[in-house]
């Protein structure tokens, strides 16, 4: 079994890049400070600020960002929760997505993660940082170099340079985002120019955590939420999605509502649709 050290050491964004063989310590964020995302000069040579990176427009109404558990996030995840959350087929989809759109030697930022990693075993990258609620099932995830615990939906920043990371993943989370708005700018932020943003989503969630537009919404739905996400920050490129759905027997089986609360609480195996919205910032790299 994974364990923190006692006394581990603290990272910082401008440490060496060579990594360490031992279990994932927390992250130190440095202080701070927002910058411009881009510049470009003027005719007079005077700097002009780019709007890359602004927010557009909300996309969820005050009412949509609701939960049914009101309570702090961190209250709730506050113990281990050392289980899949989906299944075997969902998580062989995505990392060969994984494994299609990470180049070797990527710095990658693992946002809302757990105990489990989903990157493919034999890739070899120069930094993985996660994020999460719980520091314990972090702790235990065999790819995280580092790991940092924050309540996204407390505070939306993300105490990283602009432009330090290749790619950065979200998994099976995006549903309890109650600002993604805000989170997705800071994505985009925080990403290289020509680096990918993964989100990855089926239908299982944690009913009273979920945001009411999630919630009350259709599988279609939920993928143009998603993309409407990306669209709200300028500068992410056209999004991409990716689709894998159960064969036919398995969709008819799935319209009985006893059905779906069996697989919603985990209790009855079948496939779990799989769902994956890609976008770039600025630009799609050639070698993609």
């Amino acid at each position: 079994m994974l364990s923190v050290p006692q006394n581990p050491k603290s990272w910082h964004p401008s440490s060496p890049t060579s990594l360490p063989t031992r279990s994932p310590v927390p992250y130190t964020p440095r202080n701070f400070q927002p910058t411009k995302i881009s510049n470009t000069l003027n005719d007079n040579n005077e700097t002009k600020e780019s709007s890359a990176g602004r927010i557009k427009r909300d996309v969820l109404t005050k009412e949509g960002r609701t939960k049914l558990n009101s309570y702090p996030d961190r209250e709730f995840y506050g113990y281990p929760r050392l289980v899949t959350h989906v299944d075997d087929g969902f998580i062989s989809t995505l990392t060969d997505i994984y494994r299609q759109r990470f180049r070797p030697g990527s710095e990658i930022l693992d946002l809302m993660s757990s105990w489990v990693s989903h990157l493919p075993k034999e890739a070899k990258y120069k930094r993985v940082v996660g994020h999460g609620l719980n520091a314990q099932e972090l702790a235990k995830n065999p790819r995280l170099d580092y790991f940092f615990v924050k309540d996204l939906n407390q505070d939306q920043r993300l105490e990283f340079e602009d432009g330090s990371f290749d790619a950065v993943l979200c998994t099976v989370s995006v549903q309890y985002l109650q600002h993604p708005e805000k989170v997705f700018a800071e994505v985009f932020r925080v990403l290289k120019p020509g680096g990918v943003f993964i989100v990855s989503f089926s239908n299982r969630m944690f009913y009273e955590k979920a945001i009411s537009a999630w919630r009350d919404g259709t599988a279609y739905s939920r993928v143009q939420l998603v993309v409407q996400y990306f669209q709200s920050v300028e500068g992410f490129t056209q999004p991409e999605i990716v689709r894998k759905l159960p064969g036919a027997g398995a969709v008819e089986e799935q319209k009985s509502p006893f059905t779906w609360i069996m697989r919603l609480l985990g209790l009855l195996s079948g496939s779990d649709p799989f769902y994956a919205i890609i976008a770039y910032k600025n630009f799609k790299p050639l070698y993609e």
